[in-house]
């Protein structure tokens, strides 16, 4: 079926559909009318999804060379320019029709008209019609919206609305009267729609379409003027107790949160238009948002005080720390802005970094799920589901900036002016060492870690280990319930200063006549060889936790990068990988982590090898028990005794994955080439039995 003929079917169900509520009163919509707004909606949906059915369908027949859509329809414009044109004002009208009802103060007509827009949105996509001019209008809707809300008369003429492709001037004029009285929660609904289509969107489908959708949504976001913003919420802050003033605070918080959500997704996924053009360039829609970072945090979180409910807050916040978490893998942030962040994080969550770190009690159910714009949630159950969650993400962005800092490339000690200076800092120094993003990530992490190991122990130098491996367990307990974060985490740690580098010599020597070695202290607290092993001890040696790790898809690439790098780092710290000794902590503290049956990977594609693996693997030890090194565990006449307990239990843990790693790799049951992690635990096997012989 031509594209044309699509469009011009969905134009007359649209507007049989829709055309009684072009002039509905949305202030007086009673029950009766939202019901019959709903049922009309419904019927629509289910008919565009059912077209959608059918198109896939036809699609799936007819070979294509595998591409998803062509934006371009030139081909098949047999009408001319006028048909053309009467398309893409049928499908202005579809837009504005369907926009005007978000006004209507109900929010299942809401997320009806949201799921419409969407399913239309991969209705043009597979037809190959007109679906750029369709995001084209929806973007012209934000930036309108949002000039009406702040009454910005000098904004600057609408981007698009005098496209070749999509003549919308005639469109701007007819929107204007619908959006007249614009509020944030028509806003945020326009917001919803955009983030809604470009979930749809991957870079699997189509490139074309994601990189047609960031470029117009950067074409209207970068017009919009962002300091308005303050401004009007600055003049909102008057008269607390009135109601109105109320559902004002909660309307612009849902725009806030749905502000927020929209940054949150665009910085997620455009790493696909990223990586089809010059990578070192980031997109503009990642540039804009990390020039907005300051202001979203001050309006969202600037006062506390005016968040309706502490729901919100603590959803603000959690999504905040995402956003910038996300901005912090997208792109490399020069030294101004880590400086500037660290600011921003002291400012707006520096009560999650100040209490020290202490071992915490097993929670099952600890962390923020779903919005709580959609959750009948007490502020007590919300805060006490989601401090550690939130916390967790404050305190990893903190290091994530810090260790950025010290490992930024490009500056050397000899270029900075403080060099020369003292960096045994006390902990409530305000020395500014901007100048030096090295010794500025230092003073940072230096003060942060003196709130929970203080170097005044130091002298003791056994409580003072024992002290750094109490905080180091702590601190690695306080993740082990989101695996995600928790190899984020650790990766990130493999970055932590070492005194030997040559980089940190000039740094180092600072230290020489002085009691506390700030390098140092970060080393021994964050050392990598120690961190393995006690994240070995937290999962009980036990090795099926490790595969689960590894063919997850949310984990398996993380875990497979950290223990690379740290059987790495291992091999060139054996000495002390072999001697860890877990003296200090109790050998009987309760585990964080059991063995784990990951059975609800649902969209990872080699499901049915998964689970094969883990019955494969759950019960292969039982048939062959670490094959190749059987003589390294059981011994007749003389018996061999390790070094120290916890390398056996790190050892037998290790060669039990390299065992289960190649049976299933032999099965073709691993979701991936492990080729490479075998062969370093091929190595670690080698050193083993080196270790072995040594000691007898």
């Amino acid at each position: 079926m031509s594209g044309a003929r699509n469009c011009s079917r969905l134009c007359r169900l649209i507007d049989e559909s829709l055309r009684p509520y072009r002039e509905l009163e949305v202030g007086s919509v009673t029950k009766e009318k939202e019901k019959e707004i709903l049922l009309s909606l419904s019927q629509v949906f289910r008919q565009v999804k059912l077209w959608n059915q059918e198109l896939h369908s036809d699609s799936g027949s007819d070979s294509n060379n595998g591409s998803m859509v062509r934006l371009s329809c030139e081909s098949e414009c047999s009408g001319g320019c006028s048909s053309h044109s009467e398309e893409i004002q049928c499908l202005s009208q579809i837009v504005a029709d369907l926009v005007y009802l978000l006004t209507v103060n109900s929010r299942y007509v809401s997320h009806l008209v949201g799921n419409v827009f969407l399913a239309i949105s991969e209705f043009l996509a597979a037809s190959g019609r007109n679906w750029d001019a369709f995001i084209q209008f929806l973007c012209i809707c934000l930036e309108l919206a949002i000039n009406t809300l702040l009454a910005d008369t000098s904004a600057p003429l609408l981007t698009g609305a005098n496209d070749s492709n999509c003549d919308s001037s005639s469109f701007v004029l007819a929107l204007k009267d619908k959006l007249k009285g614009a509020n944030w929660s028509e806003l945020a609904g326009i917001m919803r729609v955009l983030r809604y289509i470009l979930k749809y969107l991957t870079p699997e489908n189509d490139l074309e379409l994601n990189s047609v959708y960031f470029d117009s949504v950067n074409s209207h976001l970068s017009n919009v003027h962002w300091d308005s913003f303050t401004e009007i919420f600055a003049a909102s802050d008057g008269n607390a107790q009135k109601s109105s003033v109320i559902e004002a605070l909660f309307q612009r918080y849902m725009f806030l949160g749905n502000l927020v959500q929209f940054f949150c997704s665009l910085v997620k996924q455009s790493g696909g238009v990223e990586d089809a053009g010059d990578s070192m360039n980031k997109h503009p829609v990642v540039l804009l948002t990390i020039v907005l970072v300051p202001k979203l945090l001050s309006w969202c979180l600037g006062k506390q005080g005016d968040c309706v409910t502490k729901s919100i807050f603590q959803y603000l916040r959690h999504k905040l720390l995402v956003l910038m978490i996300r901005l912090s893998f997208r792109t490399s942030l020069d030294s101004s802005i880590l400086v500037s962040w660290l600011k921003l994080i002291h400012n707006y969550f520096g009560e999650l970094l100040r209490p020290p770190i202490t071992p915490v009690e097993i929670v099952q159910n600890d962390s923020l799920e779903g919005s709580p714009f959609l959750l009948s949630m007490s502020d007590e159950e919300v805060n006490n589901l989601s401090s550690l969650h939130v916390q967790r993400r404050a305190i990893f962005l903190f290091l994530r900036c810090t260790f950025s800092l010290i490992n930024l490339k490009g500056v050397t000690t000899e270029e900075c002016a403080c060099a020369a200076q003292n960096l045994c800092l006390p902990y409530d120094s305000n020395v500014e060492l901007e100048c030096c993003g090295m010794e500025k990530g230092l003073v940072e992490l230096y003060n942060w870690l003196q709130g929970n190991v203080p170097t005044e122990i130091y002298q003791n130098h056994e409580m003072y280990l024992r002290k750094c491996l109490d905080f180091t367990l702590s601190f690695l307990q306080l993740y082990m319930h989101e695996d995600d974060l928790l190899f984020r985490v650790l990766l990130q740690l493999l970055s932590v200063p070492v005194p030997a580098e040559e980089k940190f010599q000039k740094t180092k020597e600072a230290f020489q006549d002085k009691k506390h070695d700030m390098l140092s202290h970060v080393s021994n607290i964050f050392s990598p060889v120690h961190l393995f092993h006690l994240f070995l001890s937290e999962l009980h040696y036990d090795h099926h936790v490790l595969l689960d790790y590894l063919i997850s898809k949310d984990t398996g690439i993380s875990c497979a990068e950290y223990l690379l790098r740290c059987l790495r780092t291992i091999f060139n710290s054996w000495s002390l990988f072999v001697q860890f000794s877990a003296n200090g902590r109790c050998e009987n503290q309760v585990s964080y982590k059991k063995r784990k049956f990951l059975q609800d990977d649902s969209n990872f594609h080699e499901k049915e090898c998964s689970v094969s693996a883990r019955n494969e693997a759950h019960t292969l030890l039982e048939e062959k028990y670490m094959e190749g090194f059987e003589e390294g565990s059981k011994y007749s006449g003389k018996q061999y005794q390790p070094t120290t307990k916890p390398y056996k239990k790190a050892k037998e843990c290790l060669l039990a994955l390299k065992v289960s790693v190649e049976s299933l790799h032999k099965k073709n049951l691993f979701p991936y080439n492990p080729k490479v992690l075998l062969k370093r635990l091929g190595r670690f096997q080698e050193l083993c039995h080196e270790e072995k012989k040594n000691y007898l």
